[in-house]
């Protein structure tokens, strides 16, 4: 049998859905979005940095954000997701592999998102460690439909490779 820890490279999918929520702040890839209302979770409940993390545990084979920071402990009440991210990239490194590209989309009613693109797609590149030619980032809405589509959720899915270090 192939030994799967070597791959050249390895692919994860992450998703993340969150409520809206009066009151609190709508943070996206680690950016903030004027907006009346912001997305309910246990950390600052960025949906964009919880899809990527999940992708790259799955990349990994080694669960979701949930098992590594389970929001039932204090210590992650209100934590910046950027922390999330961070350690699921630590992971891959000490596995030998190094993010190569991240593709991902945020689903959202409203507010529209085109004006906050460049800032969240440079700040997400910045955090994985890469070039903002490596990250795509697409915003969609749910033309009404669904959760998402009557304003009462947002979604981010994610799609990651991963290389093996040379």
């Amino acid at each position: 049998m192939m030994n799967l820890a070597r791959l050249p490279f390895r692919v994860g999918q992450g998703w993340d859905t969150h409520r809206i929520e009066a009151g609190r702040p709508l943070i996206l890839g680690g950016i903030h979005v004027p907006c009346e209302f912001g997305l309910a979770g246990h950390s600052d409940a960025d949906v964009l940095f919880h899809s990527v993390t999940d992708a790259v545990l799955g990349a990994l084979a080694l669960g979701d954000i949930g098992m590594h920071f389970p929001d039932t402990a204090p210590e992650w009440k209100d934590a910046n997701s950027l922390q999330f991210l961070q350690h699921a990239i630590g992971l891959a490194a000490e596995q030998g592999y190094r993010l190569a590209n991240i593709d991902s989309t945020i689903i959202l009613q409203r507010p529209k998102l085109k004006d906050f693109r460049g800032a969240i797609r440079a700040n997400l590149a910045q955090a994985a460690g890469l070039p903002e030619s490596a990250v795509g980032v697409k915003f969609k809405t749910a033309e009404n439909v669904g959760p998402v589509g009557e304003g009462r959720s947002c979604e981010a899915q994610a799609v990651v490779l991963l290389v093996l270090q040379s």
